[in-house]
């Protein structure tokens, strides 16, 4: 199952790239909504090869998955590869300059399962797929927004 979203930051490239990048911000943001993020593998900047175990409640249940860095191409692309459970989650997410201050940064998420729970999950989820594209466009937006307060804050 996949789902994708994209959205235009008034920025430039670089400095999106930069931001998004920001990894510790990143795990920052995930801890004060209470996930537990514990970094495995790597340093202060982004590498290929940066590892987490990150633990989450996801439909009332404690959670596991281990997150990998496994391709970082600066200013344009990131790809995350998670195992939780049986389901397998690949994100892609990739920065375009649409202008010299404008940017598209766009995401796809794509789970498979390999076990039969995690199939049972996946195919709820199927069920649900219109409201579930919803939110996720919705929190991407949401992102953007941030992003771009955020960088326009800083100058």
């Amino acid at each position: 199952m996949k789902l994708k979203a994209r959205e235009d930051i008034e920025a430039p490239l670089d400095k999106v790239f930069r931001s998004l990048s920001d990894l510790e911000t990143v795990e920052r943001q995930a801890l004060r909504r209470g996930v537990d993020v514990q970094r495995v593998k790597g340093g202060a900047a982004a590498t290929e090869g940066m590892e987490w175990r990150v633990g989450f409640t996801y439909r009332g249940k404690k959670r596991e998955a281990d997150i990998t860095l496994t391709e970082y191409t600066p200013p344009e692309r990131m790809v995350f590869s998670s195992i939780s459970g049986g389901l397998k989650v690949v994100m892609v997410m990739d920065v375009v300059a649409l202008a010299r201050a404008r940017t598209r940064v766009s995401v796809e998420v794509e789970m498979a399962p390999t076990t039969l729970s995690a199939r049972l999950l996946v195919q709820s989820l199927k069920l649900a797929k219109g409201g579930l594209d919803k939110r996720f466009q919705g929190r991407m937006h949401d992102l953007a927004q941030e992003l771009e307060r955020r960088l326009q804050a800083t100058g």
